[in-house]
């Protein structure tokens, strides 16, 4: 395992940060983690630390959230995500994550400017399932590489004005499958070994730390108010993924 006190210094905030992102509440968040840590650890390597205590954040938020999931959303977007999946095993090495990072962040930044110009009415039609599909499929590609699919789907998700709960469960179940189709591929890329494993074994107590705060707060906010943060989430993470791409 990784023995170097900087690099828990940077990988045990980025784990909390990314369970907190899990639970939905400052969801976004996670799509900055993997930056963090290529700041101590080549990306590739983070990425695969990160895929094993994602397994743990996803099997609580399951566990706790599958029941208020929007199904008939799932039956789109898991589809898309996996899709993603396969796009991503496919052009892994050809693309930097911090390269895709970086166009997710600015993808982040310009749907938001878009959202605070053309507020959308309350009696707006719900966007189109074409939409969804590439939203979700985009989602499942940036999750593969830098674990950075929230903002992506978020996009098609946010117009739907779900209530908190059903917004993070959704999500929460489509992540769950999504990073469990990521395995077998990361196991074929050798993005696995003794050092990573233990490293991630390492981090796995402080997995459920952010997963356990980001419920308690999910399930007792307002919903405006979760909106307004989970915007300020993503303006955020937007502008520290373009940071990090330009710097």
């Amino acid at each position: 395992m990784i023995t170097d006190w900087h690099f828990y210094a940077v990988a045990i905030p980025a784990v909390v940060l990314m369970g907190i992102s899990k639970s939905g509440f400052g969801a976004g968040f996670g799509a900055i983690v993997v930056p963090m840590m290529a700041l101590v650890i080549p990306v590739p390597q983070a990425a695969a630390i990160m895929l094993p205590l994602l397994a743990i954040m996803d099997g609580m938020g399951f566990m706790a959230l599958a029941r208020q999931a929007d199904k008939p959303l799932l039956k789109l977007l898991i589809p898309a995500g996996l899709t993603g999946t396969v796009i991503g095993t496919l052009l892994f090495g050809l693309l930097s994550a911090k390269l895709v990072a970086g166009v997710v962040g600015g993808i982040t930044l310009v749907f938001l400017a878009i959202r605070l110009v053309f507020a959308p009415k309350v009696d707006a039609p719900p966007p189109p399932r074409w939409l969804g599909y590439l939203l979700g499929t985009t989602a499942g590609f940036t999750s593969f590489v830098a674990h950075a699919g929230g903002p992506p789907v978020s996009f098609y998700l946010l117009p739907l004005r779900l209530q908190p709960i059903t917004f993070t469960a959704t999500l929460a179940v489509l992540f769950t499958v999504i990073n469990a189709s990521k395995w077998i591929p990361y196991a074929w890329l050798g993005l696995f070994d003794l050092r990573n494993l233990g490293t991630s074994l390492a981090l796995a107590p402080f997995a459920p730390v952010g997963v356990w705060l980001g419920l308690k707060v999910v399930r007792r906010i307002n919903m405006q108010w979760f909106y307004r943060l989970f915007h300020l989430g993503m303006l955020l993470t937007g502008l520290k993924l373009v940071w990090d791409a330009v710097v």
